[in-house]
């Protein structure tokens, strides 16, 4: 055990497992979303099973010709609508071929590839503000079905939607957050 809650006395079984305590205790009194956003600034999980892999959110990343900001914040405003490549490109006035350029210079990544990335990264948080239902998630995160939801959580994160909500969701009993 990392540590024990027994009401007014708390204790820690050391330096790393005092961070297991004060994430308990930010998940505890302030939710689980702002516990979550806690543990990956300090890149450290917000429940310690074993053999984790790290989530760490991805901010927007500084584009250094910034021809790709306005795009990409315009489709993160879209990601449950049916965005695809073609639609990307002509919002961007260029080719499909000339688009999936630039967001391998730009973005080191394909267009397609960082659509799907930030269509996940909406399903985690959807997720870890506590929606039940997998096929909401996947619809407002533009994945569709809940299969789909699924297998792409499962590729991106390592875990299934059940594991992801056991590790960053919210606690039995606590109230979901919008």
């Amino acid at each position: 055990m990392l540590f024990v809650d027994e009401g007014d006395v708390l204790s820690a079984a050391g330096s790393a497992a005092a961070l297991d305590l004060g994430l308990y205790l930010v998940r505890r009194d302030h939710g689980a979303e702002i516990a979550n956003a806690v543990s990956r600034r300090l890149v450290f999980a917000a429940h310690r099973d074993g053999g984790q892999r790290q989530f760490v959110e991805r901010p927007l990343p500084e584009v250094p010709d910034a021809s790709l900001s306005p795009l990409l914040a315009w489709a993160q405003e879209r990601l449950g609508d049916p965005l695809t490549v073609a639609d990307l490109a002509t919002r961007a006035a260029v080719s499909p071929a000339t688009l999936h350029r630039r967001f391998r210079a730009q973005l080191g990544t394909t267009p397609l590839a960082w659509l799907t990335g930030e269509r996940v990264a909406l399903a985690c948080r959807l997720i870890e503000r506590g929606e039940e239902r997998l096929d909401v998630v996947a619809g407002r995160c533009g994945l569709g079905t809940a299969a789909n939801l699924r297998a792409r959580l499962r590729r991106e994160t390592g875990l299934s939607p059940s594991a992801y909500r056991r590790r960053f969701g919210p606690a039995p009993g606590e109230p979901v957050r919008a």
